[in-house]
């Protein structure tokens, strides 16, 4: 079996949601955290929080960076490092323009300068285990292969590709055809990531690229979260228990970090966003449509009977 990764997404698997899948769940080999960002200077502080050695004691996490020079790597590798992590990733794929546009995220593997940059930065650092999470390019998937190719010259725990475009977003297929031919040139560990719904969906991957060394779901572990531990255990699990179960856990958490309704609501709606294929239509639009907390619970507790 491979091990499996749970990918970060920003405004979903924050400290509390991992804790919480790790506890109930599990399956997992390490959580990756959102990624960590300058912002006038320094670390904001919700990134510093969210990587609190004291927020992930129990709970396998690697934190994830993103940067657009070599000053910024610099100063969130240190900053990152003296609170004791020796694992990081870096973050090259990115999607939103806000980042792209800036140079970060997958914006950054067409500035083949910076690119050069960095690969001196993981050398510099050779106490540090670095991994890279990537996409093909913005608009031009042969960025990808410049930059494999460039990280062939490093050793590093892995190199995660997602086979889109950061101009895609989540739109569109992924490109098979594009991650086989990084598959072929990379000479680091790859793994696989994009579009893993079911444990039927991994073992295809498995089947097409027999030597990769493991796979990384985001999307589709918030939508089933016992994705993992089916595919782990070979059987098949329902999954509305474990998200009622995860729900009410959060609602726990949360409410000692919120303030009022209006903040856990919009929150708890967010939980939801994955999840809507197992579900009639009818009641995932009350669950996400409700305006206030005593709508939304009548609409959850529909699931808990019907589960």
């Amino acid at each position: 079996m491979l091990p499996i990764y749970f990918a970060p997404l920003q405004g979903y698997t924050d400290d509390v949601y991992r804790r919480t899948h790790h506890d109930l769940v599990g399956g997992v080999a390490a959580y990756y955290t959102p990624f960590v960002r300058m912002e006038a200077g320094s670390i904001r502080s919700k990134d510093m929080r969210d990587i609190n050695p004291e927020n992930n004691v129990r709970t396998p996490v690697i934190p994830q960076i993103i940067f657009n020079s070599r000053k910024e790597f610099e100063y969130l590798v240190n900053r990152v490092e003296a609170l004791g992590y020796k694992q990081m990733d870096l973050n090259m794929g990115c999607p939103f323009p806000l980042q792209a546009k800036h140079g970060r995220g997958v914006g950054i593997l067409a500035n083949e300068q910076v690119m050069n940059d960095i690969i001196e930065g993981i050398k510099a650092h050779s106490n540090i285990k670095f991994s890279v999470k990537m996409r093909l390019g913005w608009d031009d998937n042969t960025h990808a292969l410049n930059v494999v190719r460039k990280l062939n010259s490093v050793e590093i725990e892995h190199v995660t590709i997602h086979p889109r475009t950061g101009e895609q977003q989540y739109k569109g297929c992924v490109d098979l055809d594009s991650f086989a031919a990084l598959y072929q040139v990379c000479e680091n560990p790859i793994i696989y990531n994009g579009d893993l719904r079911t444990a039927d969906d991994i073992h295809k991957i498995e089947e097409l690229f027999p030597k990769i060394s493991g796979i990384m779901i985001g999307r589709g572990l918030l939508g089933r979260p016992s994705l993992a531990k089916e595919y782990n255990e070979n059987r098949e699990i329902n999954p509305l228990p474990l998200l009622i179960d995860i729900h009410d856990a959060l609602m726990q958490e949360y409410s000692r970090i919120l303030k009022g309704d209006t903040q856990m609501l919009n929150k708890m709606h967010t939980f939801w966003d994955f999840s809507q294929d197992l579900m009639d239509r009818k009641t995932y639009k009350k669950i996400v449509k409700s305006g206030n907390m005593k709508n939304y619970l009548a609409a959850v507790n529909a699931i808990r009977i019907a589960k």
